[in-house]
């Protein structure tokens, strides 16, 4: 969340921006359930890293509603090597993407096995991954699933960046950064080597856990609901208008951050309830009002009628509240 400033003070700092923003920023930690409903929101210095706000974040909401256990999922590049074996010291359960630098074990097996042959599509390959010995953490599951469709997408890619280095090693176009092109002193090549991996590792996603006894459906659609919180953070920074913050002063930034919280909250209740986008019901909702008027001891009512499809979102709307 970025400022209207261009001085930091210690909590407002500049810091990694996706957007490449220069302002002074704070960083979020917001933790949601499985369908993306906000539970928590903490602000943590601007310049700090993602990486170092996850643990933090998890041992106040623990902490607060007197939790023993939960189960962390996250995206790869928010789980450093010191969050994972801080996690797994406490003793919390986690679903991971698994980065996959190398053409796993059992993939390179079945291409062996089946040569020429497509994977199939939605293929799921398992890989245990046994705890060392006196070790703490515990034994781990890795899924290397196929997707045919990402496959596609991945490879034509690769055709492009592999057709691009080609015409850089053959003196036709500049060379410019390509994963592609290995370059040992004044001379230029191709990596076929690496193109190789690639082809190889297209299509095929990880995903990692130490929950005991998994099963591959519950991990990897437990990872897919990460959707959810990109959905909520999306929201919350446009739809509900969180950003740019006003507000110098630490107890006025996280009066601002409690109400988007609020509004986050409640966005995702009406779009369960409703079905619909927060920004089609508030642009459909505001067009209409009731209007009191006192006549001396009369209180006159005129209202817009409403259109059956509102009125059908809002009486889910209430009947929801009534049943809680």
């Amino acid at each position: 969340m970025y400022f209207e400033t261009d001085a930091g003070d210690g909590f407002r700092e500049s810091g990694f921006s996706k957007e490449r923003r220069l302002e002074p920023q704070i960083t979020l930690g917001l933790l949601t359930d499985a369908t993306g409903f906000p539970l928590m929101v903490q602000a943590y210095e601007g310049n700090a890293a993602e990486t170092t706000t996850m643990l933090p974040t998890l041992r106040a909401f623990m902490k607060t509603h007197g939790l023993s256990e939960v189960v962390i999922v996250a995206d790869a590049g928010m789980f450093s090597d010191a969050n994972k074996k801080a996690i797994e010291a406490e003793g919390l359960s986690f679903i991971l993407g698994a980065r996959t630098p190398h053409v796993p074990y059992q993939v390179a097996q079945w291409f062996r096995e089946h040569p020429g042959e497509p994977i199939p599509d939605g293929h799921v390959f398992t890989q245990p991954w046994p705890a060392t010995t006196g070790s703490k953490a515990r034994d781990q599951v890795i899924y290397y699933k196929y997707s045919a469709d990402y496959a596609r997408r991945t490879l034509k890619g690769i055709d492009a960046q592999v057709a691009k280095a080609e015409q850089a090693v053959a003196g036709k176009t500049a060379v410019k950064r390509n994963r592609f092109i290995t370059l040992t002193d004044a001379t230029k090549s191709v990596n076929r080597e690496l193109e190789a991996k690639a082809r190889a590792l297209a299509g095929i996603k990880g995903y990692v856990t130490n929950l005991p006894n998994p099963t591959p459906e519950l991990v990897i659609g437990a990872y897919h609901r990460l959707f959810q919180i990109e959905k909520s953070f999306r929201m919350a920074k446009s739809d509900l208008a969180a950003r740019p913050i006003y507000h110098r002063t630490r107890e006025s930034i996280d009066a601002h951050l409690s109400i988007v919280f609020a509004a986050l909250a409640v966005a995702r209740v009406i779009e369960d309830t409703t079905g619909w986008s927060i920004k089609k019901f508030i642009k459909t909702a505001r067009r209409y009002r009731t209007i009191q008027i006192q006549a001396g001891e009369h209180t006159i009512t005129a209202a817009d009628p409403l259109p059956p499809e509102l009125q059908d979102a809002l009486n889910a709307i209430n009947r929801r509240t009534r049943a809680h």
